[in-house]
């Protein structure tokens, strides 16, 4: 096979590493408490439009997931409409079915995780309401980008929140 052939594909992988890149940085501002999780929104230029990292447990807020941050951030930038079509929602999660389903009404272009979340995530591991053929708006979904690099970083962090807990239990 020619190098012709490969080399979109090698690109796209390529760019879907950076942007993650991006988001994996992202995900170290998450606030103590709070699961380390980054999200970046690309314009179709390749502009970063939206950025967010979860801010539940800092704002008690049930909405205050990464990919809502980053979509309340992106919408109004674009101009004239909230629309996000063509942009590309990148997060180093599996989004949830509110965060799909966000991103889906946001008419995102496409959707890049790291890690799959096999009890929330609703981007083909618990449901797949991205791809739910009854959706008038689908967004294209690449999974495992730097799937690794995302799980260590939440892996990381319930390991230092059980040692945490461990310890207070130990002081008492």
């Amino acid at each position: 096979m020619s190098l012709s052939k490969h080399l979109p594909q090698a690109l796209g992988e390529y760019r879907a590493e950076q942007r993650m890149r991006i988001a994996l940085e992202q995900a170290h501002f998450t606030p103590p408490g709070d699961i380390p999780v980054g999200a970046v929104i690309f314009s179709p230029s390749g502009e970063i439009i939206g950025r967010g990292v979860n801010r539940r447990e800092a704002d008690q807020d049930p909405l205050g997931h990464a990919e809502i941050m980053a979509i309340r951030q992106a919408a109004p930038r674009l101009g004239d409409s909230w629309r996000l079509s063509d942009c590309e929602l990148v997060v180093t999660l599996e989004p949830c079915t509110m965060c799909a389903g966000a991103a889906v009404g946001a008419r995102m272009g496409s959707i890049i995780f790291g890690a799959y979340e096999p009890k929330t995530g609703a981007c083909g591991s618990l449901f797949d309401v991205v791809r739910d053929q009854s959706l008038l708006h689908r967004p294209q979904v690449r999974a495992g980008v730097l799937e690794d690099e995302c799980s260590r970083l939440l892996s990381d962090f319930f390991t230092s929140l059980r040692n945490c807990e461990h310890a207070y239990e130990l002081g008492k």
